[in-house]
């Protein structure tokens, strides 16, 4: 049994002393993201905006739509609230939805937006970190109209692996709310 223990072990020096240990080199996720083309979706809604060809649109009760990316498995809930003098406390309450996140949030920032000629202000917060929706909006007329919005991933939060995904529908977001127009 000691000649055995003995040449296990003079056998386990002599193949692990030869071997160079050697670092796994970086690598990088790439991924490809078709290019975008937009299409207005058909509702009886006070708004209308495009939305992009590879996303799927449903329509809900009171004027609530989800846009689905199957592909990224993520979805932007959209919430229509019509204003009958409560257009403060809609946006406060839209407001404290965004920062409830703050928790887990590493960073929050708010990205204003005001288009004069069409009607359309509004605020585009990105939140970074591990947190349940990394993109929020908001958008009014000041007047009838407020349109909210969160993008949410099908996945356990972990931002640096779903980053590329958020930019590129970022993008589809911000033409949203470009092309948002109301009724």
């Amino acid at each position: 049994m000691i000649k055995f223990s003995l040449g296990l072990i003079i056998a386990v020096i002599l193949f692990s002393c030869d071997r160079e240990i050697a670092p796994k080199p970086k690598s990088y996720l790439k991924l490809q993201y078709p290019l975008n083309s937009y299409k207005i979706p058909k509702t009886n809604c006070p708004y209308n905006f495009e939305i992009s060809t590879l996303a799927k649109f449903t329509l809900k009760n009171n004027c609530w739509a989800s846009i689905e990316y199957t592909e990224l498995k993520a979805t932007i809930y959209i919430t229509y609230r019509e204003v009958d003098n409560n257009l403060e406390e809609i946006l406060k309450e839209v407001e404290k939805l965004t920062f409830e996140h703050t928790i887990k949030a590493d960073i929050i920032n708010a990205i204003p937006y005001e288009n004069l000629e069409k009607k359309v202000f509004g605020k585009l917060y990105n939140i970074e970190g591990n947190v349940a929706t990394n993109i929020q909006f908001r958008v009014t007329d000041s007047v009838k109209h407020v349109l909210s919005g969160a993008l949410y991933f099908y996945t356990k939060p972990n931002y640096d692996s779903i980053v590329p995904g958020i930019k590129y529908i970022e993008k589809d977001i911000m033409h949203l709310v470009e092309t948002l127009e109301w009724k």
